[in-house]
């Protein structure tokens, strides 16, 4: 299994429009954060989580040649703006992309991107099969068994995805104990932390540690990352040895 992470930032991205703050003002290219994304290749499969504004410049950025499927952990814009683009996958495989969501986050979809899923529609729209998952049980793609695990984005339910031992959460400011108990047993860990300062409905940095502490993953890794974090050659430094800030371009294979 190879994760690549395509984009590691918030819904504004980084730099932000306007900061002149050390982070958005910064050379070093792990200090550009494009909004929140990761590819997973596994037995020559493409699974996309998160479908964000900027999957374009990410599909062209990594040279993606085939999309299998897309996992929608929620509908906020930042996590699904980018559904247009799927076109060109579209046209290439001469197939819809099957995406699977709860059922909250595909009647958003289908509201916000009524051209796509309406009565009347005209050549050359994207194409796309929506799949409505739960948490109580998983799904395959293929011969990839995918387990949804629903966690707490402040009052709205959205999921993370478990496949094998590699399990990814972004948005998260709560998990349930029934659901970390799905999560338990993952060696590679990814999950959000915003910042250093506590926040209404995203995992500080501090509280995704907790987390990765109770968890015990072999590795852990901090996307959706905000300019508030700092300076990436500063806070890597001061993170306990397993647990890694992730940034846009970043591949693991495990």
């Amino acid at each position: 299994m190879k994760l690549t992470f395509l984009g590691t930032g918030t819904s504004q991205g980084v730099p932000i429009i306007t900061c002149k703050c050390s982070v958005c003002t910064s050379s070093d290219v792990r200090d550009m954060r494009l909004r929140c994304s990761a590819l997973i290749n596994i037995d020559d499969k493409n699974i996309l989580v998160d479908i964000g504004p900027d999957f374009r410049e990410q599909m062209i950025r990594n040279k993606v040649q085939r999309l299998d499927a897309v996992l929608i952990t929620h509908a906020h814009r930042d996590h699904v703006a980018g559904i247009d683009d799927i076109r060109p996958f579209n046209y290439s495989q001469n197939s819809p992309i099957d995406f699977y969501a709860r059922g909250n986050a595909l009647n958003a979809i289908v509201r916000d991107y009524s051209y796509i899923f309406g009565e009347h529609l005209y050549p050359g729209l994207p194409e796309a099969n929506l799949v409505e998952v739960t948490s109580d049980e998983s799904f395959r793609i293929g011969d990839i068994e995918v387990q949804p695990i629903e966690v707490m984005h402040k009052d709205l339910p959205i999921f993370g995805y478990r496949i094998n031992n590699f399990t990814y959460i972004t948005d998260a400011n709560y998990i349930s104990e029934k659901e970390k108990e799905k999560i338990k047993g993952t060696e590679i860990l990814v999950i959000n932390a915003l910042g250093k300062q506590k926040h209404f409905s995203h995992y500080s940095l501090d509280e995704a540690l907790e987390i990765i502490k109770e968890i015990k993953p072999r590795k852990a890794y901090l996307t959706h990352v905000s300019h508030d974090m700092g300076l990436y050659s500063k806070v890597s430094t001061q993170l306990p040895e397993n647990v890694f800030l992730a940034y846009d371009g970043l591949t693991i294979e495990f």
